[in-house]
């Protein structure tokens, strides 16, 4: 043995050069890393490190903002969804009804002429069972008639043709209907026009109201 490598007494071999640990190295399970890559999914700073320390934490954390933000932009969608759903079915029902206004407009008139051959006692035979079956029509199309004598004036529903003296009436009262009124819902198609009386003494009880009677006037 030569001088160069034998030791001195008590002496070890020299183990050789000693490996000193970079931040370069590779971690020998890097199947992680793999999978993510097969995957197709971007490897972030946070995958790397959570493969290399064994610790998910972070890549789950990541993975439930993820979910959180694609929750969110669904149900978004789906409240957008729902709106415009019914936009299209209101604005659906406003052109049904407006597309019938426009045809029942002109009939009213028609209407009109049924009921003075009606008053006359003139509505009979063939002409009677016509009439009564375009009354049944026009009524499924959602057309509803109103205004009888007797009715409370409504100036919402009522057009005062003229106003015919008093009565013994406690609010001006429909009298006489000349044309009977239309509704479609809530939508007048056309007032009912009537002759009015008004009360006797529309300013009974305005003296029980504080300052009723007590105005002066001019």
């Amino acid at each position: 043995m030569s001088e160069d490598n034998a030791g001195g007494p008590g002496e070890s071999p020299d183990p050789g050069p000693q490996h000193t640990p970079t931040e370069f190295d590779v971690p020998d399970d890097i199947s992680g890393i793999d999978n993510l890559l097969e995957e197709g999914g971007p490897l972030e700073p946070a995958d790397v490190n959570a493969v290399e320390t064994g610790d998910p934490t972070a890549a789950q954390q990541e993975a439930a903002r993820e979910l959180a933000e694609r929750t969110a932009d669904l149900q978004r969608l789906q409240a957008e969804f729902l709106n415009y759903k019914r936009r299209v079915e209101r604005d659906r029902d406003l052109v049904r009804e407006n597309a019938v206004y426009a045809v029942l407009s002109p009939m009213l008139d028609v209407l009109d002429s049924i009921d003075r051959a009606r008053e006359a006692g003139e509505l009979e035979g063939g002409f009677k069972g016509v009439a009564e079956q375009l009354e049944r029509v026009v009524a499924g199309l959602g057309l509803v008639r109103f205004g009888e004598p007797g009715d409370p004036f409504d100036p919402t529903l009522h057009e005062a043709l003229a106003h015919q003296g008093t009565e013994d009436v406690a609010v001006p009262t429909a009298k006489f209907v000349a044309k009977a009124g239309y509704r479609m819902g809530d939508r007048v198609v056309r007032a009912a026009q009537v002759i009015v009386v008004d009360p006797e003494n529309p300013d009974a009880g305005a003296g029980n109201e504080p300052g009723g009677s007590d105005v002066p006037t001019e």
